[in-house]
């Protein structure tokens, strides 16, 4: 159980972050959702959460901002007393052929998907590395594994999410913080519902097990990552992915 556990999640707001701070919130967490742009869905995130007696809060910020992610942060920590759990969520994408990509699509990308993750950990590991202890989880993806065509943006930035979680894994490890990451596959989500089935169809080819994943099989991963029973695991990445990435 996570009783008296702060957790930040970023991109709380829909899909897998909105899964994730709901099982954390029913494991006895604190939740404060992250959102960049949609009020409405992080409002609706807070009142699932609040149905069922969790705690929660919104607040909104863009994380691949270094001073935002440093002031909302801090707010944070004074107001609840604490950060003992991060889950880097949020996330873009920006899909196009390497030829024809721009140097924008690029930029936006790895600033969001990889800077974004760097500006979390960097702010939230003050806190973590006071307390002597914390819980960070990347969300990661079977394109940063695998790449995937038409993504050479987003399959680089979650390559460096990896990369970045071993690195800090290892400076973190001496003060009782662990550093994971989760790399999804193919997952249902509102960014997947609007596949054609033909394409689907193609996605499902590709899984051993031939099934999309759910949200919450995400959500379990993270939320087993983030408790007591994952204390002696770190630098890892766990994929969930239905097989796609072994």
């Amino acid at each position: 159980m996570l009783n008296n556990k702060v957790a930040l999640v970023t991109g709380a707001s829909r899909g897998i972050g909105r899964a994730i701070a709901t099982r954390l919130a029913k494991e006895g967490a604190m939740v404060v959702i992250n959102y960049n742009g949609s009020m409405d869905k992080a409002n609706e995130a807070k009142a699932e959460i609040e149905s069922f007696g969790g705690k929660a809060c919104i607040m909104q910020w863009n994380i691949a901002d270094f001073d935002a992610c440093k002031e909302n942060i801090e707010k944070i920590v004074a107001e609840y007393g604490s950060l003992d759990i991060l889950v880097n969520n949020a996330g873009v994408t920006r899909d196009g052929l390497l030829l024809k990509m721009t140097e924008a699509d690029y930029d936006a990308v790895l600033d969001t998907n990889l800077k974004g993750t760097f500006n979390c950990i960097k702010f939230a590991s003050r806190q973590m590395l006071k307390q002597k202890a914390g819980r960070i989880v990347n969300i990661s993806s079977v394109s940063g594994i695998l790449g995937n065509a038409g993504q050479t943006n987003y399959s680089a930035s979650k390559a460096g999410v990896i990369g970045l979680t071993k690195a800090a894994a290892r400076e973190l490890a001496s003060r009782g913080i662990t550093v994971n990451a989760i790399a999804p596959g193919f997952i249902e989500t509102d960014m997947t519902n609007v596949l054609s089935e033909n394409v689907k169809a193609g996605a499902v080819a590709q899984i051993p097990l031939g099934a999309f994943g759910k949200t919450e099989d995400i959500a379990a991963a993270a939320a087993f990552l983030v408790s007591d029973e994952a204390k002696y695991i770190t630098g890892q990445v766990l994929c969930v992915d239905g097989g796609m990435a072994m």
